[in-house]
């Protein structure tokens, strides 16, 4: 079972801004690549499009973007896939930050009241009021990167739940985590949690990939921080190259995995690889 709802986090707009600052290009420069006027570039990173598909054709291939994404995005239909097939409850926590959401996660036993919970959420007052109500224990809390709308309801979740194990990135600075070096497994009841070292994002980002725990051909789930979103990928402020190489990492887990991102609607590793405009 999956509650699910949730807009994309990032626009055409943002797509094309994050495209042309990992490519080092000015509005003006990407202008002259693509053949489209500088104007039109600025008007698409203030969420003013006015691009003929011609248009967005050059620009795909000028930022070596996905086309067929690009498109999507431009027309305000990005396809999206029917999550389901879990073998495990997933409950997407969703918060407010800035106009958008942040997203903090339960992964929890359908019959069972205790739960794993990743991140936790960007108000600690907006947490509580998503939490869901069968959820009474947790057995770990796994944070994706020290950034504030990750992390910001942590100190309220171990005052509500008591001691709860906290685990982080290696180098992150996160009160009473433990860090978890890169293939760490770990498990709690029928669940096991591998840690993915992600840097690129930011300095110390980790994803995570549950699993059933001795049941090898079950359906798994990616928490993916601020990696990889459903349509787009993290802003690279910490470094563009170690960013690029873990995403196409992530691609490489099966297809049918569940991508459950710190930002914007779950999706797919299948569908990202077919229509995300940076996995070209």
């Amino acid at each position: 079972m999956v509650i699910e709802h949730a807009p994309l986090e990032d626009e055409l707009g943002d797509v094309l801004e994050k495209a042309a600052r990992c490519a080092g290009l000015t509005e003006d420069a990407l202008g002259v690549l693509a053949g489209v006027a500088g104007d039109k570039i600025r008007d698409a990173f203030d969420y003013r499009y006015d691009f003929s598909a011609e248009e967005i054709r050059r620009l795909a291939t000028a930022l070596g973007l996905n086309e067929t994404g690009v498109s999507a995005l431009a027309t305000g239909h990005y396809p999206l896939p029917v999550i389901g097939g879990l073998p495990f409850c997933l409950y997407p926590l969703r918060t407010p930050h800035g106009i958008g959401v942040a997203n903090a996660y339960v992964v929890a036993d359908c019959c069972a009241q205790r739960g794993i919970l990743f991140d936790t959420g960007a108000d600690t007052e907006a947490l509580r009021r998503v939490w869901p109500a069968g959820i009474k224990k947790l057995d770990a809390i796994f944070i994706t990167h020290p950034e504030t709308e990750h992390l910001a309801g942590l100190a309220d979740v171990q005052k509500r739940f008591g001691p709860v194990p906290v685990f982080g990135p290696v180098g992150a600075t996160i009160p009473d985590a433990v860090a978890l070096q890169e293939g760490t497994r770990m498990t709690f009841g029928v669940f096991e949690v591998e840690t993915l070292a992600t840097p690129g994002h930011a300095e110390s980002h980790n994803c995570y990939v549950v699993r059933v725990a001795g049941v090898p051909s079950s359906r798994t789930l990616l928490v993916s921080g601020d990696i990889l979103f459903a349509g787009s990928i993290g802003g690279a402020y910490f470094c563009s190259e170690r960013l690029k190489k873990h995403v196409k990492r992530l691609l490489e887990l099966p297809p049918e995995t569940a991508v459950a991102p710190g930002h914007g609607p779950l999706t797919t590793i299948a569908n990202e690889r077919t229509y995300n405009p940076f996995l070209f």
